[in-house]
């Protein structure tokens, strides 16, 4: 039972070094061993994410804190904690899929695909600022959810109708739903796929089917064979656990503002919160919680 906040970060730094134990041979690094230790450095991050804060001019200060030096004595200075950070990048998302193998909410064969916009500036600032994003992949594009045109990427998720998020993939905003997820849906197998009318499209869906996925979209109005009740309920329902989720990511972690200055940077703060997102609900299940879904408490018990 966690009852205090440093009861929560000593579970996420647990989690951590066991993952980076069992990765360790795949992730060799060159002597010396800096003080602080890559399962200290990832752990802070993820603990912060886990709070909102993902800017380092908040982040280092806050674990600086005479109330939090207790956690993690050594704390790295700025620059070399953004550069270890994107380096560590990968591992973080190694950890996710560790984490991903150990729990039995991953096994569901039922799941939805969806997205979340991620612009990389305000919009206000484009005209001005956005050569060197746009020479990293971000453009414009429609977000129809909020009726508003963003400058970036799309972030697109594939989860559980539990809420676990299973895989992810950022893609240029222009890019439309049905290509922007197909990498997504071809590396699934043997599940019922839920997914709104921009996955549309009978070549797909039989070319899924031959993998045993089974792709179930909303259908357009134009089209002559349309779901029947239940199956929209069904899909009402999903909607709901989508909403949740993506309100988390929103909310809680912040996954629509970024503070990178490059893909890479935006990539290992994306890597760290949807990292953060999956460890809570570990750690829930962990703690005997049948509302695993019930994240924010962890972060903040008290």
């Amino acid at each position: 039972m966690i009852t205090a906040f440093a009861d929560f970060c000593l579970w996420i730094y647990c989690l951590v070094d066991d993952a980076c134990q069992q990765l360790a041979p795949h992730f060799r690094r060159p002597a010396p061993r800096p003080v602080c230790s890559d399962s200290e450095l990832i752990a802070m991050a993820l603990i912060a994410a886990c709070r909102g804060i993902d800017q380092e001019t908040a982040l280092l200060p806050w674990w600086r804190e005479r109330q939090m030096r207790a956690l993690f004595p050594h704390v790295p200075e700025r620059t070399r904690f953004n550069r270890r950070r994107r380096a560590l990048g990968p591992l973080i998302n190694l950890i996710r899929h560790l984490v991903l193998h150990t729990l039995d909410l991953a096994d569901d064969p039922q799941c939805v695909i969806d997205s979340l916009p991620v612009p990389v500036m305000g919009f206000h600032l484009v005209p001005g600022g956005s050569r060197e994003w746009a020479a990293q992949g971000a453009t414009y594009g429609k977000c129809a959810s909020k009726k508003q045109t963003i400058f970036g990427y799309k972030l697109y998720c594939v989860m559980t109708l539990g809420g676990l998020i299973l895989d992810f993939a950022l893609t240029p905003a222009h890019v439309d739903d049905l290509t922007a997820g197909q990498d997504l849906l071809f590396a699934l197998t043997h599940r019922v796929v839920i997914g709104d009318k921009g996955y549309v499209s009978a070549p797909v869906a039989a070319e899924l089917a031959r993998q045993g996925v089974e792709l179930v979209t909303l259908p357009r109005r134009n089209q002559k064979r349309q779901l029947s009740a239940a199956a929209r309920r069904l899909i009402n329902g999903v909607r709901q656990i989508v909403e949740t989720v993506n309100g988390q990511l929103v909310e809680q972690f912040h996954i629509e503002t970024n503070h990178a200055y490059s893909v890479q940077g935006l990539c290992a703060r994306l890597y760290t919160k949807l990292t953060a997102h999956t460890l809570c609900i570990k750690l829930n299940r962990l703690l005997g919680k049948a509302a695993f879904l019930q994240i924010k408490a962890l972060a903040w018990p008290n």
